[in-house]
């Protein structure tokens, strides 16, 4: 419970960003639309229709879940339960304060190169703040630049919303999180 606590505290950094951003007059943008099913998303090398490039990232997120089968099943319940208040609330907060918020206000002020470095190495950190060493909260600037990625090819917050969710459930699935 306190892990869940701790998480939806994320909600204050959220507030405070909106205000001090309605206060300068800034126009907030969530990446809140839909994808466009219809899409391509270029690639460096190749384009590849938005559906198979999510299907590819959620197969890929999915892999963290492997281990799941080893727990014992009278903890199960209790693992699943907080498995799914943490994932959902933790990757809505930190998808909607990172890429939404901060990525797209940002985007409109600097490079997308320099906004995506900065919310990419911002969202790595933040998670010293649930115990994880610096150095594996580093490594995880790397899946904030994949998430970063993914909402400026699909300009939607909603796939990497459903992929941290994933990834979460996997974190807490093999003892990661508790």
């Amino acid at each position: 419970m306190k892990t869940i606590i701790s998480r939806s505290l994320l909600m204050f950094i959220m507030v405070g960003t909106v205000i001090s951003l309605m206060l300068s007059k800034q126009k907030i943008f969530f990446f809140a639309l839909l994808p466009d099913w219809h899409r391509r998303i270029t690639m460096p090398f190749h384009t590849i229709k938005l559906p198979y490039f999510l299907l590819i990232g959620l197969m890929v997120s999915s892999t963290i879940l492997i281990p799941l089968f080893s727990q014992e099943m009278n903890d199960l319940k209790t693992i699943l339960l907080f498995g799914i208040l943490f994932a959902i609330i933790n990757a809505t907060l930190e998808e909607v304060i990172w890429r939404g918020i901060m990525l797209s206000s940002l985007k409109r002020n600097v490079s997308t190169f320099y906004a995506v470095v900065i919310t990419s190495i911002g969202f790595g950190l933040l998670h010293i703040s649930i115990g994880i060493p610096v150095i594996i909260s580093l490594l995880f600037s790397f899946g904030g630049l994949f998430y970063a990625i993914v909402v400026l090819k699909t300009n939607s917050i909603y796939p990497t919303i459903a992929f941290h969710i994933v990834i979460n459930l996997g974190m807490v699935f093999n003892g990661w999180i508790i």
